[in-house]
């Protein structure tokens, strides 16, 4: 790992990836207080993808020739201030900013999608859980969309049960912005039952409108509270997250 203090250590960590002749090249974001970004990295190469590389939170720049930014879960400066707000403002976000301007996908998941909210990269916030209490168990999750790199290999309206693990999970925004997100079909994922119904009562943390992840305008920006990352594997209880992985892989290749 990094030395903590950022000043020594991370060059190396940054770059003990070596992608040659790789289909599909992925940086994952470390943070003081990542600990997803093996699991994540696990998910891509379990789907046939080469070795992500780690990029540290100080760093300003990302790898050349990069196809993807995956912003992992955590606790990311220890969820001061706010969950994400700390590492919104680490220097490598502006990179990341520059990259999704530019149309460069980016996946971020619970503490990532924190993250993204915080940095303007997607709108709406995450907020302390309904019941303030922290949530750490499988959840039912709708598809609510396949138009995006990230969900083609789902079909819309697909169930799929996918853990959670959040203290600030309770997606929320305006009615406007709540409007528009559904009017352009940019609910990528709500909560549900088994059966797919969508109601308070499936509700786990109380996002508005069940809402589970998001897209961005351009549809190249994914923020969402499950961990697709946990369920690749049939050892690991189950593939329901597998087909997101697949999916990134299929469009960037």
């Amino acid at each position: 790992m990094p030395d903590p203090s950022g000043e020594s250590g991370h060059r190396d960590l940054r770059h003990r990836s070596v992608l040659t002749g790789s289909a599909m090249h992925v940086a994952i974001l470390l943070f003081p207080g990542t600990n997803r970004e093996r699991d994540m990295a696990r998910a891509f190469t379990t789907v046939g993808a080469p070795e992500p590389t780690l990029v540290w939170h100080r760093e300003t720049t990302l790898p050349p020739g990069l196809d993807l930014v995956v912003v992992p879960g955590g606790f990311s400066y220890g969820d001061y201030l706010r969950s994400g707000a700390m590492a919104a403002r680490s220097p490598i976000l502006e990179a990341v900013r520059g990259f999704a301007a530019a149309g460069g996908p980016v996946l971020g998941v619970c503490n990532g999608f924190q993250i993204l909210t915080e940095a303007g990269l997607l709108p709406g916030a995450l907020m302390r859980n309904r019941d303030l209490r922290f949530i750490c168990r499988t959840v039912g999750l709708k598809v609510g969309t396949t138009d995006s790199l990230f969900t083609r290999r789902y079909a819309e309206g697909q169930v799929l049960e996918i853990p959670v693990a959040h203290h600030d999970g309770n997606y929320s925004a305006d009615e406007e912005t709540l409007d528009r997100l559904e009017g352009e079909g940019r609910v990528a994922f709500r909560y549900c039952d088994a059966a797919g119904e969508v109601s308070g009562a499936t509700n786990p943390n109380g996002s508005c409108r069940n809402i589970a992840g998001i897209l961005s305008e351009n549809r190249r920006v994914l923020g969402m509270m499950p961990h697709p990352e946990n369920l690749v594997e049939p050892a690991l209880g189950g593939t329901d997250g597998r087909a997101l992985f697949e999916s990134l892989l299929e469009a960037l290749s």
